[in-house]
């Protein structure tokens, strides 16, 4: 058998009193896809960002062909042999691609300080072939679509082999979180041809993709590596078991605790509502305790109708109302004031100040709620903090430790514990919630949804699928070409099939 181009034994990192690693042990072998699956916590990030030198291990042994080495920082790893297509992309927006693709290792490529346009083309396109990636090297790269820009991410990582004289191993963390299907396809077409070229570490919460992807799988559980499975020898469920540490118990999508509302007055109501060049004239109610959700293509409108509904887009005609009283909400902080609560599809940038605490999170949108006149009560925001950290069970050293410290999962339930504190939540709108979230975080999101519903809270959801959509909803309002399509009931006795829904989406 051959020397494993990748081999991590025992890694260990610990934070204060939290284990983020705690023995992680694999081995990546050449030209191989290898996937790495866990929880949110489960220490992925940790182990990549260590992989790249963005951490430094407490203990433990990373071999790149056969010797030992030491990763100081992403310039090291690199010319090691070891590049990341990072969740959030890395790429500079205003330059061409072939720029960033041999970004700091132009070479020959510059001379006297000026670019040889011809050469960096050329040699940017030897990279973008060896994955049949067709864009074009000198395009602006803030032109591309997002799964263009994820391609010459790969690309970047493949030039590696020109510094290092030897096949890279590429990192991919959670690329398809935001791809639709047709461009997860082609996707792991391209990945068909890196391993060609390259050593492959895969990266995702999706089951499905890592089982069909995959020619072996690593489990993660607590900072451990507590399993290996080639995939067809195992199923779904046995990983699935392996991640969370038992059997999925109940229903993923909680669906006994669905509550009746057929009787409960309408809480938000939406009368022709219309944005300029998007929607138009869209209506529905929302009663108290009811989870509606806006199915729809992308292009449909149901995105930007959401953060219509919360104040961050302005409406050309129509209104929403609230337990009758007509709302014009001019910004968020007007739609705040009302009781409406907002987690956006783009946590990282849109859901959560980075450089900020937990516990400043938490109570950003509520500060006069943890406020003693002009100043800051800390005891009483470290109580309402520590008590939804508790209740949502974040995994976090502190509530004083830096959000940016979080996984994925634990970050989304703060940005939802957010909307918790002020005790007026009336109305909730979510946006993809589950988006890169593992199985067990998306049940835990799940189950607090129909808490929330239980509580009276009128929810607005856009989901990931048609399943989780169907699965959580009471109703389904379909949306195409920005106009209402369809209002289909989704009781828990007989749900609509997908098919039924599609049928209204295009």
């Amino acid at each position: 058998m051959s020397v494993p181009v990748l081999n991590v034994v025992d890694l260990k990192k610990r934070y204060a009193e939290t284990t983020a690693l705690g023995g992680v042990t694999f081995e990546v072998r050449p030209h191989e896809v290898v996937g790495l699956i866990g929880e949110n916590g489960a220490g992925k990030s940790t182990l990549l960002k260590s992989l790249v030198g963005l951490v430094q291990p407490d203990s433990g042994r990373i071999e790149l062909r056969g010797n030992a080495v030491k990763l100081r920082s992403v310039a090291h790893a690199g010319s090691a042999g070891i590049g990341m297509v990072f969740q959030e992309q890395s790429l500079i927006p205003n330059v061409t691609v072939a720029e960033n693709i041999l970004l700091g290792a132009e070479g020959g490529a510059v001379r006297g300080g000026i670019y040889r346009w011809r050469e960096l083309a050329r040699r940017a396109q030897v990279q973008l072939d060896k994955i049949g990636c067709l864009v074009d090297p000198m395009a602006i790269t803030d032109t591309l679509s997002f799964a263009q820009r994820q391609l010459v991410e790969i690309a970047k990582v493949l030039a590696i082999e020109e510094r290092t004289h030897a096949e890279p191993v590429v990192l991919l963390d959670e690329p398809t979180s935001v791809l639709d299907s047709d461009e997860i396809e082609i996707l792991f077409a391209q990945i068909e041809r890196l391993r060609t070229h390259a050593s492959v570490v895969f990266v995702s919460h999706r089951l499905d993709e890592v089982m069909k992807v995959a020619d072996r799988v690593y489990v993660l559980r607590n900072g451990q590596t507590v399993g290996e499975f080639v995939p067809g020898q195992t199923d779904e469920a046995e990983l699935q078991r392996m991640m969370i540490g038992r059997d999925a118990q109940g229903s993923h999508y909680h669906e006994d605790a669905q509550v009746d509302v057929s009787a409960k007055p309408v809480r938000l109501r939406v009368s022709g509502v219309s944005l300029k060049g998007v929607c138009d004239a869209v209506s529905f109610d929302v009663r108290r305790g009811e989870v509606v959700g806006l199915a729809g293509v992308q292009g449909s409108g149901r995105e930007e109708l959401s953060r219509a509904l919360f104040g961050a887009e302005t409406l050309s005609s129509g209104h929403i109302s609230i337990e009758g009283e007509v709302k014009r909400f001019r910004s968020p902080r007007a739609a705040i004031a009302a009781g409406f609560g907002f987690v956006p599809a783009e946590r990282r940038r849109e859901g959560m100040v980075a450089t900020m605490t937990i516990a400043e999170n938490v109570t950003l949108p509520h500060i006069t709620t943890v406020c003693n006149g002009p100043f800051l009560d800390r005891p009483r925001e470290r109580r309402i903090v520590n008590d939804w950290v508790q209740k949502l069970r974040v995994k976090a050293p502190s509530i004083a430790a830096s959000i940016a410290t979080l996984s994925g999962g634990n970050q989304q339930k703060a940005v939802l514990a957010r909307w918790m504190v002020s005790g007026d939540l009336r109305v909730l709108i979510l946006d993809h919630p589950t988006r890169g979230l593992d199985v067990g975080a998306k049940s835990e999101v799940y189950k607090l949804i129909r808490t929330l519903s239980a509580t009276d809270v009128a929810i607005v959801l856009l989901a990931d699928s048609l399943e989780e959509t169907i699965a959580m909803s009471h109703r389904v309002i379909v949306m195409k070409d920005g106009k209402v399509s369809a209002e289909i009931p989704a009781p828990v006795s007989s749900k609509p099939s997908p098919l039924e829904i599609l049928e209204r989406m295009i």
